[in-house]
């Protein structure tokens, strides 16, 4: 490995100090060549990738758009590990729309950059099935060790010039849209289920949400309950608080909270949160 290329530098934090991505720190450690340009369309960006002779340009989870002529400088091309079984999930979310969807599977895929976004030939795919105990975090990490030693595997037959190239098929293609923030506000009208696996689609980023008492309360884990019924109470209502779990009537069946975390405070398991809160006869509303 030559050199590592990663985005720039962004404010974070109260205090706003520029932080540097776990790509740069651990590149930096092994002593890498670290380049971080805004963009890829620029003339400088591209100079430099020629000048690093390249035989091979791995990306992951990138962010920047790599334009044609860009993907053109490596010898061997440009080669992507997607985190999705392709053709399903193209795009930039393709974990969190999983889950969202309620997949059984998923997986990584390795693939050669083309114009499209996320269209290219198959190289190798590998898979692995979505628990009910997964969320985007757990996900992730599980896939981004899949992605590494499936890499690795790929690798000599992309230098041999021996690996099978399969094009995608359109069928099945879908797109995975960016995850906006606003998607975090749980609508309780809706059944258990979907708000389930909102829940677990947006932990760690952005946090399903709610509102309480005028608060931002953010629900980091849940699971479903036996109830398959539309509850006698509202939607939002509280039905049940335990430390065993926050149990609340949505438009068909009973989700119940496990952790959850008040604006400002920590996140905290029901127990812990139900000694410091009262939710008798409470009801949460849309955020």
């Amino acid at each position: 490995m030559c050199a590592v290329f990663t985005q720039p530098d962004r404010p974070a934090g109260r205090g706003q100090a520029l932080h540097l991505s776990p790509v740069k720190r651990l590149a930096l450690e092994l002593g890498l060549a670290v380049y971080q340009p805004a963009t890829f369309k620029a003339p400088e960006a591209a100079s430099l990738l020629r000048a690093l002779q390249l035989d091979l340009l791995v990306v992951a989870a990138y962010g920047l758009i790599m334009p044609a002529a860009v993907l053109e400088i490596p010898r061997l091309g440009c080669i992507n590990i997607h985190a999705s079984l392709l053709p399903r999930w193209r795009g930039a979310a393709p974990i969190q729309r999983a889950l969202l969807a309620g997949d059984s599977t998923t997986g990584i895929t390795i693939m050669r950059m083309q114009a499209g976004l996320d269209t290219g030939p198959m190289l190798s795919s590998r898979s692995t099935d979505i628990s009910a105990q997964d969320n985007a975090a757990s996900l992730h990490d599980r896939l981004a060790a899949m992605g590494a030693d499936l890499m690795v595997e790929t690798l000599p037959g992309i230098e041999s010039a021996t690996v099978r190239e399969t094009p995608q098929p359109e069928v099945g293609a879908t797109y995975a849209h960016k995850i906006d923030k606003a998607e975090a506000g749980i609508d309780w009208s809706q059944d258990a289920g979907q708000i389930w696996r909102q829940v677990r689609a947006f932990n760690p980023w952005p946090v399903a949400e709610t509102r309480w008492d005028g608060q931002q309360l953010r629900i980091w884990e849940a699971q479903l309950t036996a109830a398959t019924a539309r509850p006698a109470e509202a939607p939002g209502s509280v039905l049940a608080a335990s430390a065993q779990g926050i149990d609340v009537a949505c438009g068909q069946g009973i989700l119940r909270i496990l952790r959850l975390q008040l604006a400002g405070r920590k996140s905290l398991d029901a127990g812990d949160f139900l000694k410091g809160q009262r939710l008798d006869g409470a009801r949460f509303a849309a955020s």
